[in-house]
């Protein structure tokens, strides 16, 4: 895609999640990728991070990252908005399975690349709905 505006190479990161397209995830990390989650757990490389994706997607086959807005500082992208998906498409009367919290994302681009990508959110409510299921 040659010299995209970090901001773009951001947007095609999040639709590359929406889409559950592991193989474009990886594609636009960088080799020395950082991903650290909402519990601050790092991941570094791209073979752990592809895999985790794929474990993700097993248990939110329908994950989905909602963005309301986006801040640039040069680099580091902010984005702000909702996380949401279906603890392993479990539904019931109460759809109590679905969860969707608001979140933000802090990335970093480098030569075109994701090279940091953080989540920021409450999950306690979804460990709840893990923990009921199990």
């Amino acid at each position: 895609m040659g010299n995209e505006s970090n901001k773009a190479v951001v947007i095609r990161f999040v639709k590359a999640i929406n889409d559950h397209d592991v193989s474009e995830i990886v594609n636009l990390m960088s080799d020395d990728h950082i991903f650290i989650d909402a519990t601050d757990h790092k991941s570094v490389g791209k073979k752990g991070i592809k895999k985790g994706w794929k474990g993700y997607y097993e248990l939110f086959p329908d994950y989905q990252i909602e963005i309301s807005d986006i801040t640039e500082n040069e680099s580091v992208i902010g984005l702000f908005g909702h996380a949401k998906a279906t603890y392993k498409n479990l539904t019931n009367k109460l759809n109590s399975n679905l969860w969707r919290i608001p979140a933000s994302w802090k990335a970093i681009v480098e030569n075109n690349k994701i090279k940091h990508w953080q989540v920021y959110c409450d999950y306690s409510d979804l460990l709840k709905i893990i923990d009921k299921n199990k």
